[in-house]
């Protein structure tokens, strides 16, 4: 964090969140919330941004406070930045910016706290099971650091209707002990062989409808697990829409379903130690913050339809 010294007056006064199609963002309402709680002067403003070097020229000037990167620009920042959290390389992407002391930009990645929380909030009864992820993009490298890392869950299968993403997921996560197992699955019939059925299924991918001969096998795999399986959590980081095609799959088959829109909230204590300091995030009054972000969604007609 930027120390505020005569020569040189502290001018940070605003958070970013940078992508492509954020305007529809649920967080403004919540960050604001927390900067007037903690008496800072400071706005929370989702930006639209058509290139990463958009985003990077916020992030350098110096009323830049902090920063949350959301797709497609996860992993294209991160050869922009001045360095790089061990988060950040393990996973492979980068979903926070921060300034540190001398002035430099630092990525970090925060979006497995929201996994992990908004899993254990359901349930802790996954850890150490197997685990399923929809998607090989770069949010699914958050949710096998949050599942394999943090929760213990090992085999980790994958379905996905490319398979070289999946290649690419492979080698970005040789990083881990030689005890991760990642599997493809790719049919119904390979995914009845399977010794465990998942207990917690993340979803990582945008809201579509399958149609190529790929996507539904990979809705076919899920369908399959859904209904066939114990009844564990299902999360989408997905949340526009609500309730996404995956959750209402979850739901027809009894799952317990988790909308992403939380995933926000589980990050704010680390985003916030990372923009301002120690103790001023301490200082944060969470529940009233969560009770904020909840509002703004469930007033919310971006992702309410």
């Amino acid at each position: 964090m930027i120390s505020t010294t005569s020569s040189f007056p502290d001018q940070r006064a605003f958070f970013y969140l940078v992508g492509v199609g954020v305007t529809h963002s649920i967080a403004p309402p919540m960050h604001n919330y927390i900067t007037k709680a903690l008496g800072l002067e400071w706005e929370f403003v989702a930006r639209e941004c058509q290139t990463v070097e958009d985003a990077l020229q916020l992030f350098r000037l110096p009323t830049f406070a902090g920063g949350v990167v959301t797709m497609p620009y996860k992993t294209t920042i991160m050869e922009h930045l001045d360095g790089l959290d061990d988060y950040c390389v393990k996973i492979g992407a980068c979903n926070n910016v921060y300034k540190t002391v001398d002035g430099r930009l630092r990525g970090t990645n925060t979006d497995w706290r929201g996994i992990k929380g908004c899993l254990l909030d359901s349930t802790s009864q996954g850890k150490g099971k197997a685990a399923l992820i929809i998607g090989a993009g770069g949010a699914s490298r958050a949710a096998v650091y949050a599942l394999y890392d943090q929760l213990q869950c090992n085999p980790i299968y994958i379905v996905n209707r490319d398979e070289g993403e999946v290649k690419a997921l492979l080698r970005d996560t040789k990083g881990y002990d030689s005890g991760l197992s990642i599997v493809h699955l790719t049919s119904v019939e390979q995914a009845s062989e399977v010794e465990e059925t998942p207990f917690y299924i993340v979803g990582t991918v945008p809201d579509f409808e399958p149609q190529t001969p790929t996507e539904l096998s990979a809705r076919d795999v899920l369908e399959y697990f859904l209904k066939s399986g114990p009844k564990g959590v299902l999360l989408d980081m997905c949340f526009k829409p609500r309730r996404t095609r995956i959750l209402k799959l979850g739901e027809r088959y009894g799952w317990n379903t988790v909308d992403g829109t939380m995933i926000i909230a589980h990050q704010i204590d680390e985003q916030y130690r990372l923009w301002c300091g120690e103790e001023k995030a301490k200082q944060i009054p969470k529940q009233e913050a969560w009770s904020v972000l909840r509002k703004a969604a469930d007033e919310s007609h971006s992702i309410n339809f």
